[in-house]
């Protein structure tokens, strides 16, 4: 591929990636703002609690789109479209299977789960409604992120994009409808979240029946491509997975720290970072089908181009982030503080920048863990991802916690993320990528 094309495909591929994942955040984040404004701080408690079983749901959808498709985009540039249907096809399958697991554990645990998570009294029960509801909808958000990434990696990013922005465009307006006219609380704002994906899933199901790129195709389950789509896509599990593992210990933490005060700010906090992240995992996620259709024709200068390029660019979006959470920290606190709560305001105001600066090195984890999955290094991404999910987060976030409390805490994310960078270039280096 031509270094001019090159560029063009990159920036086409990413822009609207980060735009998708962005739509895709929004799901949480308005959630968020929406039980914020009805519920106050017990709200916003009760969903941080919660959040960690959709960290979960989505990992397993990235894990199985991302794995899938980047399988299905070599397979493609190698001229194997035969592959690449059986690949499509193992996909769906593992899909559905993982969705209707999660289901029966959000309709028969619900109460139990959230307990564990740290609910007690009225928040348990606001926890446990918020579970019951999203985990319902767990096969939809699942397929929705597999199909997602195989539209991308057919070539048609514009797709993927439209169709998460739908979503997220209709769980905005369906949660502002059930939570306030229709005064449904947490459950309104849980099944607004659930039908998104229902939204967004219809539209890519249009899109690819239409195209008929894709078959599903009569093939035995075989373990070896199952296991495949999964080595593949496991890095993006595991930092997807970790994000939820490592709110349930923060929270935990400042809950013995600060109590359900401080459990609420940090989710101003953390619903915040998932829109930070979403826009490095859009980088990411968008620079994987060119990367995996360079490495798949053997074009490995085109691989160092674009891992250069979308490295340029998370640093870029760092700068900006941390830029807002610099100059505006009270506005966007403001945003989420629909009581004016002045301790939450004081936490989340002087957690915000120290926890952000930590997305500067974040992004390039995040980056290299997907390039490295893309190139088949899945070994080299799936421990960038251990680092960054808890193997070097929570040692930190214990002894800063315990050494300077809250500000310990805030800054255990870009220590951990610092750890995890130093590695994360030795391997690529090693794996002769830089």
């Amino acid at each position: 591929m031509k270094e001019q094309t090159l560029g063009k495909t990159f920036a086409r591929y990413v822009s609207l990636n980060v735009a998708a994942m962005i739509g895709l955040s929004c799901y949480i984040l308005a959630d968020t703002f929406f039980v914020s404004a009805s519920m106050g701080a017990d709200g916003l408690a009760a969903l941080n609690l919660a959040i960690p079983a959709y960290n979960f749901v989505n990992g397993v959808g990235l894990m199985i789109g991302i794995g899938g498709a980047t399988r299905y985009a070599i397979s493609r540039a190698r001229g194997d479209a035969e592959e690449a249907d059986r690949t499509f096809t193992h996909a769906v399958g593992m899909g559905l299977a993982c969705g209707v697991v999660f289901m029966l554990i959000g309709l028969l645990g619900a109460t139990p789960l959230s307990r564990l998570l740290g609910g007690e009294g009225k928040i348990l029960d606001m926890t446990a409604t918020y579970l019951r509801t999203l985990l319902a909808f767990s096969p939809m958000f699942i397929l929705n992120n597999t199909l997602v990434a195989f539209v991308r990696n057919d070539g048609w990013p514009n797709y993927s994009m439209i169709a998460m922005l739908l979503g997220s465009g209709f769980n905005i307006v369906m949660d502002y409808v059930l939570v306030f006219p229709c005064r449904m609380g947490i459950f309104g704002a849980a099944l607004a979240t659930g039908f998104s994906p229902v939204v967004s899933m219809l539209f890519l199901a249009a899109t690819v029946l239409r195209r008929r790129n894709f078959h599903l195709c009569r093939s035995r389950p075989q373990a070896a491509r199952m296991r495949s789509i999964a080595t593949l896509g496991l890095s993006s599990l595991i930092a997807e997975a970790s994000t939820g593992i490592v709110m349930i210990v923060f929270n935990l933490v400042i809950l013995r720290l600060e109590g359900n005060l401080g459990v609420a700010a940090y989710g101003v906090i953390a619903n915040l970072a998932l829109v930070a992240a979403s826009m490095f995992t859009g980088v990411a996620q968008g620079s994987q089908p060119v990367v995996s259709t360079c490495y798949g024709r053997g074009e490995h200068g085109g691989v160092r181009k674009i891992l250069r390029l979308a490295a340029g660019t998370a640093l870029g979006l760092a700068v900006l982030l941390n830029l807002a959470v610099w100059l505006f920290p009270q506005v966007i606190v403001g945003i989420f503080n629909s009581e004016g709560d002045a301790a939450l305001a004081a936490l989340a105001v002087r957690g915000l920048p120290r926890y952000f600066c930590g997305f500067f090195l974040a992004g390039l984890n995040i980056v290299l863990a997907a390039i490295l999955s893309a190139v088949e290094k899945p070994g080299s991404a799936f421990v960038i991802s251990i680092l960054r999910g808890g193997a070097a987060s929570l040692p930190l976030l214990f002894l800063l916690s315990a050494v300077w409390g809250m500000d310990g805490v805030w800054f255990s994310f870009p220590a951990a993320e610092a750890v995890t960078l130093a590695v994360a270039l030795l391997l690529a280096k090693k794996s002769r990528w830089l």
